[in-house]
């Protein structure tokens, strides 16, 4: 039942060890930005799980570069305010078995915390096209606009990707990176959303 549960603040080393071991971008969960991140916990002491009993973690960054904000709403670097990113989402697999809609309860409270804890103008969500399709953004309410535009990213002849900086001259290879399926909650309603519903 839902209401053995709560959520509460959980500091970026609580939410690595969870994320780490069950979030499916484990390889650069290490390294993931900490914002508002919020837990999801029973209200009882006693849990048959580990991980002293954290069993979601859901995160709230700002937009991770300006140009987002731009294309989704016009504005520019000085009007971003208020804008973020649940940048991580991520349910322990048995809490997913044993509670039907647990992902969707989870995220609709951290977002009503969220908004509590701070002024929200609006959330952008990405759903990994190689791994899901978003479908607990559709459950929250968040509005579907389309999938992100194709890029391509370079990658060293040993197969490590290249992070920033010039490539000419490089031995390597462009490789095709995911689309991902874009999601928008607005909460500020003069902001105007230029991406297509």
């Amino acid at each position: 039942m839902k209401s053995e549960f709560y959520i509460d603040k959980v500091s970026k080393k609580e939410a690595e060890e969870l994320l780490l071991q069950y979030h499916y971008l484990k390889d650069i969960s290490k390294s993931f930005k900490s914002g508002y991140n919020y837990g999801l916990f029973l209200k009882n002491d006693f849990c048959p799980l580990k991980i002293g009993g954290l069993l979601g973690v859901c995160i709230f960054t700002g937009l991770p570069v300006p140009e987002i904000a731009k294309g989704a709403f016009g504005l520019e670097r000085n009007e971003q305010e208020g804008l973020y990113e649940l940048s991580r989402l991520c349910i322990h697999p048995d809490t997913q078995l044993k509670e039907h809609n647990i992902t969707s309860w989870f995220v609709s409270r951290a977002i009503k915390q969220f908004r509590r804890d701070t002024e929200v103008k609006a959330i952008i969500s990405y759903a990994d096209s190689d791994f899901h399709s978003g479908t607990i953004y559709r459950a929250c309410n968040f509005t579907y606009v389309g999938l992100s535009d194709p890029k391509k990213d370079f990658y060293y002849a040993d197969g490590t990707k290249h992070s920033r900086g010039k490539v000419k001259g490089l031995k390597g290879e462009w490789k095709e990176r995911s689309r991902k399926h874009r999601y928008v909650m607005v909460f500020d309603k003069s902001l105007k959303l230029l991406w297509k519903k």
